[in-house]
């Protein structure tokens, strides 16, 4: 893939790179009307392909936050149309790297020192480029290492680029009413975070510490001189990521990718439950599969802290006796913001009928024993329930924030792990991970 010199930094620059792909948009449904009418059909899918075509070509080329937020959106399948999960996973593999020049530049200015100088080799060419930045390949002493760099401009240019998002995102997820600006201010304050690589570097070595006594799970190790807030260096860690090893490995035997499943699942737990924090960035880009069918886990910009409050009465709708009790689940969803005070009664009996539908299904996994992610009946209800949703005019109509922002990387946290999952076709022994307690 052909390197990029420049990046748009400005905002006067990256919102005339997204008004000239607003153009483009338009110009596609002109396009599409004049074939249906010669056609007699207007094809919503061809449609789709051009639109999101164009997106992600405009979005690959500014990278940073709108790029974070389209990768974010394909994770779950259920939000976009298929042609835009399938341009938007791009996101999270491929994307036009730096050139050479501009890496040596972005190393020199943030470490003070030249490649050359810092590693006994250093190879200019990326080996994996996303949205915030990519990964160098290098050596010291002859250790093999990963050098992840952080696109310039990136972190200055999250606010404007979320401006921007913003009227598009209320569109699509149909958020509006009073409240709303609390969502955005969480998505913005976890960007920030992602560029901060010092802080990435930090809880890359407390959660790593913590959980290397999860069996079947591996992490590098960190370089902290070669690291900064805008590079950060650790052990390259040879194997596949989980999609890869996952094509890779079709006929391979259900065993090892039930041993995966077990330490992914095992992980998230752990960290949810007895750290109150979690890696709240679970896509394909952020895990492999070593040599030795060890899952390794990386990429640790992204973590959620999870309130004591919160993590109290989002685990109450995982209990089946709060499901099925009135008065308690209805406190559960006021106390998350799902049902709010100033409900008419009408409304109440709907939010919580709808909820519960949800719920029931959603838990599903964390009330048996034992779960096969392969099921293709569960994954066939999740759909059916997303269309349902998606359609109903009444959920279409709604006025008002609902959900507590904390929703936002929690759920996001959970689709991406049954997603991995279920790529996996794993079957997981559910409260396996309370083994690692206190061990």
């Amino acid at each position: 893939m052909k390197s990029i010199d420049t990046i748009p930094v400005s905002k006067l620059a990256r919102t005339g790179k997204l008004m000239s792909t607003g153009l483009k948009v338009g110009r596609n449904y002109v396009k599409q009307g004049g074939k249906a009418i010669v056609n007699g059909k207007w094809d919503q899918d061809e449609l789709d392909k051009d639109n999101a075509r164009d997106v992600y070509d405009s979005l690959k080329q500014l990278k940073g936050s709108a790029l974070k937020v389209a990768q974010m959106m394909s994770m779950d399948k259920s939000i976009l149309p298929a042609a835009y999960v399938e341009q938007f996973s791009a996101a999270q593999f491929n994307v036009p790297p730096l050139s050479a020049p501009l890496v040596r530049k972005v190393i020199t200015k943030s470490l003070g020192k030249t490649p050359e100088e810092l590693f006994d080799t250093f190879s200019s060419t990326a080996v994996h480029a996303a949205s915030i930045g990519q990964v160098h390949v290098a050596t010291v002493d002859g250790k093999k290492l990963a050098v992840k760099i952080q696109y310039p401009g990136v972190a200055e240019s999250i606010g404007s680029d979320l401006a921007m998002v913003k009227p598009i995102a209320k569109k699509m997820f149909n958020i509006k009413g009073k409240g709303s600006d609390k969502y955005f201010e969480e998505v913005e304050n976890k960007l920030l975070e992602e560029t901060d690589y010092r802080l990435e570097l930090e809880n890359s070595v407390q959660i790593s510490k913590k959980c290397s006594h999860i069996e079947g799970l591996q992490f590098p190790t960190y370089d902290m001189l070669r690291s900064s807030d805008r590079v950060l260096t650790m052990e390259y860690m040879e194997g596949l990521h989980i999609s890869e090893w996952v094509a890779a490995n079709e006929h391979l035997p259900s065993e090892v990718s039930h041993k995966l499943g077990q330490a992914l699942w095992d992980f998230y737990m752990y960290q949810i439950h007895e750290l109150r924090r979690v890696h709240a960035d679970p896509h394909p880009g952020n895990f492999k599969v070593g040599p030795d069918n060890q899952l390794v886990a990386m990429d640790f910009g992204c973590i959620k802290e999870v309130p004591s409050d919160f993590y109290k009465a989002y685990f109450k709708l995982a209990d089946q006796n709060v499901i099925n009790d009135n008065a308690a689940l209805t406190q559960s969803l006021l106390d998350l913001q799902l049902l709010l005070p100033d409900d008419t009664p009408g409304e109440r009996a709907y939010f919580y009928d709808a909820f519960r539908e949800m719920l029931s299904l959603f838990v599903r996994p964390m009330l048996a024993d034992n779960f096969d992610f392969g099921d293709a009946g569960f994954w066939d209800e999740v759909a059916s329930l997303s269309q349902k949703m998606s359609k109903d005019p009444q959920l279409r109509s709604m006025d008002g924030a609902r959900g507590s922002e904390h929703f936002l990387y929690m759920n996001r946290s959970f689709f991406g792990l049954f997603n991995l999952l279920h790529d996996l076709k794993a079957s997981i022994e559910v409260n396996a991970w309370k083994r690692f307690v206190n061990a």
